[in-house]
C-alpha cells in the first residue's frame, strides 16, 4: 500500500471558502485554514486583516495523489475563485485575499505554470490571471474558530451568500471528485 501523501497550499480569498470546498474532495485527507506568505511570525487574524503582515488567508491540504492529482486540485481551485482580481475576491479586499499557489516542489510549480499558461492561451477568464506562484513558506494555523467554519456555521450570512455557492459549484462541476459521489458519477 502506498502511504505517500503530498501537501498543497492555496490562497483564493477567504479561507472559509476553500476549506469548505476542499473538505469535500476525495483524496483530500486534511484541510487546515491558516496564514502564509507574510513576514510576521505567528500572526493573528486581527494582524492579517490589516494587510500589514503580508500574509494571505490560505488552506493547506494533505492529499493522496493516488486518489486526486495536484493538477485536479488546481482545476478545482481555479473554478471556485476568480484568479483575475488582484488582492480581492468579491467584497473581500486586501492582500490577504490574493490568489496564490504556494508550491512545495518544482513539479507543483511547473504544473501551476502550465495551467495558467493554458488558461491564458485559451482566454478562459477573459482577463489576465494574477495568481502568484511562489515557494511555500511558513504556514501558521489560524485560530480554532476559523477551522471547519462553514460546517459549524452554515446559517451565518457570509456562509450562505459566499461560501455555499462555491460548495454548490464544486458539487455540480466536480461530482466525480467528491468523497460522497457515487462510483458511477461522472462530472
Amino acid at each position: 500500500m502506498n502511504e505517500k501523501r503530498e501537501t498543497a497550499t492555496l490562497a483564493g480569498g477567504c479561507f472559509w471558502c476553500l476549506e469548505a470546498v476542499f473538505s469535500e474532495v476525495r483524496g483530500v485527507e486534511r484541510v487546515v485554514s491558516g496564514y502564509t506568505g507574510g513576514h510576521v511570525p505567528h500572526p493573528t487574524y486581527q494582524q492579517v486583516c490589516t494587510g500589514a503582515t503580508g500574509h494571505a488567508e490560505a488552506v493547506q491540504l494533505t492529499f493522496d495523489p493516488q486518489q486526486i492529482s495536484y493538477r485536479e486540485l488546481l482545476e478545482i481551485f481555479f473554478a471556485v475563485h476568480d484568479p483575475t482580481t488582484l488582492n480581492r475576491q468579491g467584497a473581500d479586499v486586501g492582500t490577504q485575499y490574493r490568489s496564490a499557489i504556494f508550491y512545495h516542489s518544482p513539479e507543483q510549480r511547473e504544473i501551476a505554470q502550465e495551467m495558467i499558461a493554458e488558461m491564458e492561451r485559451t482566454n478562459v477568464w477573459g482577463a489576465p490571471i494574477v495568481t502568484e506562484i511562489v515557494p511555500a513558506s511558513a504556514f501558521y494555523r489560524a485560530e480554532e474558530y476559523h477551522q471547519e467554519y462553514f460546517r459549524r456555521n452554515p446559517q451565518q450570512p457570509y456562509c450562505q451568500v459566499v461560501v455555499a455557492p462555491k460548495v454548490a459549484k464544486l458539487r455540480a462541476k466536480f461530482r466525480r471528485w467528491l468523497k460522497s459521489a457515487p462510483a458511477e458519477a461522472d462530472g
